[in-house]
């Protein structure tokens, strides 16, 4: 198919922050904010320091159509040149239909998230538009300036980010080529069977996870190839699988502290699929920003991940 790359955000450009998913920590969102807010002008969602209604559950930041409406506004303002998520938790599946898919078409702009926001990226996607996946507000305040600085670049300079900087270990062998599709792993095994699926055919995909049990990320893993989302995956890249320990395991005793990456592992080889551990992206405090569905080469010998293809135009 054919995607737009959506034009860079100039320096001193607007960006747009909301919180569709879940509420926020308006202190974290606010050390994130002044870091963003060096580069960029900030435009920040009402909806994010008002008082939550008492009928909003509270693992949503405010009702489906105020989460809705806020996010559709920025889409359709042609001042805000970005949109960076406040933070994820749940809640972007239940608006997804409620989105305005014409607006960004109009006028495409990129869109920054992960974890729950693997939805929207995923819905941007099948628009045929291309996202960030990358750090959100409220984690802004506590990664790296090299992340930081690499998310500015990203979305500001219309240049292939080329030869990744990590430390991957092989789990397999030759070198892979096709759109890098990263996600967390959650989401992934959500959006199957939804009109959103995630783009793994041909795909080399990156999975990332936070606080799911070890038999929870085998439940997923399996889920995604009997209903065959992965069979035409060529490779599989893990990132960080942060607090993904069963603190009660079934037989009884104490996990490993490899227990997420073994089980994730076992799963992979399983399905036949090579793979690489060791990329800095997830929920702690390293989360380099990645184009959505861009072109890759995962060279296991060389054990390095070269992006090809720009975030932006």
């Amino acid at each position: 198919m054919t995607v737009i790359v959506p034009p860079r955000i100039q320096r001193g450009q607007t960006i747009g922050v909301c919180a569709p998913a879940g509420p926020v920590d308006p202190e974290r969102l606010q050390k994130g904010l002044e870091r963003l807010g060096k580069t960029f002008e900030l435009r920040v969602a009402d909806n994010i320091f008002a008082p939550r209604a008492a009928a909003v559950p509270s693992y949503l930041a405010a009702s489906d159509a105020a989460r809705a409406a806020e996010l559709n506004a920025m889409l359709a303002d042609p001042d805000v040149r970005c949109i960076v998520l406040a933070r994820g938790g749940y809640g972007l599946m239940r608006i997804l239909d409620e989105l305005d898919g014409g607006a960004l078409l109009k006028d495409p702009k990129p869109i920054v998230g992960f974890s729950d926001a693997t939805a929207l990226l995923a819905w941007a996607y099948h628009l045929g538009v291309r996202g960030v996946h990358g750090p959100m507000g409220v984690q802004l305040g506590d990664l790296a300036d090299e992340d930081i600085a690499h998310l500015v670049t990203l979305i500001s300079e219309p240049r292939a980010p080329g030869k990744r900087p990590w430390t991957l270990a092989a789990h397999g062998t030759g070198v892979h080529r096709g759109p890098l599709v990263p996600a967390n792993l959650t989401l992934a095994s959500m959006l199957v069977g939804t009109p959103w699926p995630l783009p793994l055919e041909g795909a080399i995909a990156l999975f990332e996870e936070v606080g799911e049990r070890p038999y929870e990320l085998d439940r997923y893993l399996t889920q995604l190839t009997l209903t065959g989302a992965l069979r035409e995956t060529k490779a599989v890249i893990v990132g960080e699988l942060l607090r993904c320990r069963d603190p009660n395991p079934p037989a009884g005793g104490v996990d490993p502290e490899d227990a997420a990456m073994r089980t994730v592992l076992e799963r992979i080889h399983a399905f036949g699929l090579p793979a690489a551990t060791g990329a800095p992206v997830g929920h702690g405090t390293r989360n380099e920003a990645i184009p959505f569905a861009a072109m890759c080469a995962l060279d296991l010998e060389a054990k390095t991940l070269e992006i090809t293809e720009p975030a932006v135009s």
